[in-house]
């Protein structure tokens, strides 16, 4: 299903793209922020978008996450974010990743509810902690995706003065290709002595996500 939605999409941007331009949103992007609890490692191999207008975007994120100052249960979302220009509000998320103290390789499909887009849209008067001030038309623009050993992940919305709100919580496919969609002979991204250490000590928390 995926392959079919994303190369139906990809015609779709081939085609018509260009006569797109900028989407009508009331800032110039929103962003994707990719984490996970501490020591959990991950390499996420790729993130892709549907937007609203049905356009396909490939590998907007990816690499190393950010990870949250605990291991055992959830942070509140955020992560290590980054900026998706000229892509309208997101339709469906497909996030592939490899889970590296286990090590396994997961695939999930995300569609985002119409609340959360209406959310994203919806200025609102927040108290910026950063510049000390009650400031207007403060946007909830931060789609954020926390991943967790046994394919677990949570997604939220927020912005940089605003809380965020959860989306949803999900369990992921195992990726039967193995890391890099079969293509590295199932060799994964490495795993840090630090996460080594704190597995061989206390083990992977499943049940805590």
């Amino acid at each position: 299903m995926k392959r079919l939605l994303l190369a139906l999409a990809t015609l779709l941007v081939a085609g018509c793209a260009s006569g797109y331009g900028q989407p009508d949103l009331p800032y110039k992007r929103w962003r994707v922020g990719i984490g996970a609890p501490r020591f959990m490692e991950v390499w996420v191999e790729s993130v892709d978008v549907i937007d609203r207008r049905g356009l396909a975007y490939f590998r907007i994120h990816g690499g190393v996450v950010a990870y949250n100052d605990k291991t055992p249960g959830w942070y509140n979302g955020g992560g290590k974010m980054m900026p998706v220009s000229n892509v309208d509000l997101p339709e469906t998320l497909f996030v592939r990743w490899q889970s590296l103290v286990e090590p396994q390789t997961y695939r999930l499909r995300i569609d985002i509810p119409q609340w959360v887009r209406d959310e994203m849209v919806k200025p609102q008067r927040a108290y910026c902690h950063g510049w000390g001030k009650w400031m207007d038309n403060q946007y909830r623009y931060d789609i954020s995706i926390g991943m967790a050993p046994g394919g677990i992940v949570k997604a939220w919305v927020g912005g940089p003065c605003l809380s965020n709100l959860e989306i949803g919580r999900y369990q992921a496919k195992v990726d039967p290709r193995g890391p890099y969609e079969g293509q590295s002979g199932g060799k994964y991204y490495y795993l840090s002595d630090e996460a080594k250490a704190y597995v061989q000590q206390h083990g992977v928390p499943y049940d805590s996500w």
